[in-house]
């Protein structure tokens, strides 16, 4: 019903919003990836929407791109997840660092979000592989394998998300498994 919303930013108190549209002032709740990139108080803000309305609520939520927008519309489809949960998802991850956990099924990197348990993250890897994965693009299976189990191994040695696929992204392409645990290790030594 409501597709976007353009107006004056009135007011910011994570994760909600409040956008000025000609006097009628739109309490919007936002992820944190969406409310980060928000302008300062009293400028024009343009939001994409999602309305939400129950028998207790109508709930509007806003974003800054139609792929978080896209993304949040296909995690509300999976059984078990909410819109809270769809926005603490994208705020923990962001939709390209999603679509590489689904691609590679890393139910670890999930996990790592507030309130998405094993049974959660392993739904999600599921329900979204092939809707949301392709989204990064075509990879080699075996070259995929590899860096899956390189960024697990980094993942279990205790290094962050960002720390192990900076590390994963300075390998050879064609780096082995034991040899790409390696070189990463080298490389996060040296940073």
């Amino acid at each position: 019903m409501i597709g976007r919303l353009q107006g004056l930013l009135a007011e910011k108190n994570p994760p909600q919003v409040l956008v000025d549209c000609h006097g009628v002032g739109y309490e919007v709740d936002v992820p944190m990836s969406t409310f980060y990139n928000l302008p300062a108080l009293g400028e024009r803000v343009t939001l994409l929407t999602h309305f939400i309305v129950r028998e207790d609520a109508q709930l509007l939520y806003g974003f800054g791109t139609a792929a978080e927008r896209n993304t949040f519309r296909q995690l509300i489809k999976i059984s078990g997840v909410g819109p809270r949960t769809a926005l603490g998802v994208l705020s923990g991850l962001g939709v390209a660092d999603l679509a590489q956990a689904v691609t590679l099924q890393e139910s670890g990197r999930l996990i790592k979000v507030p309130g998405i348990g094993k049974k959660i993250a392993e739904r999600l890897l599921l329900e979204l592989k092939g809707k949301l994965g392709a989204d990064i693009g075509p990879h080699q299976g075996a070259t995929t394998d590899h860096q899956a189990d390189i960024l697990q191994a980094l993942l279990a040695l205790g290094y962050s998300d960002k720390e192990a696929a900076a590390a994963l992204k300075a390998l050879p392409q064609d780096v082995g498994v034991s040899d790409g645990i390696k070189l990463a290790l080298k490389a996060l030594s040296k940073a």
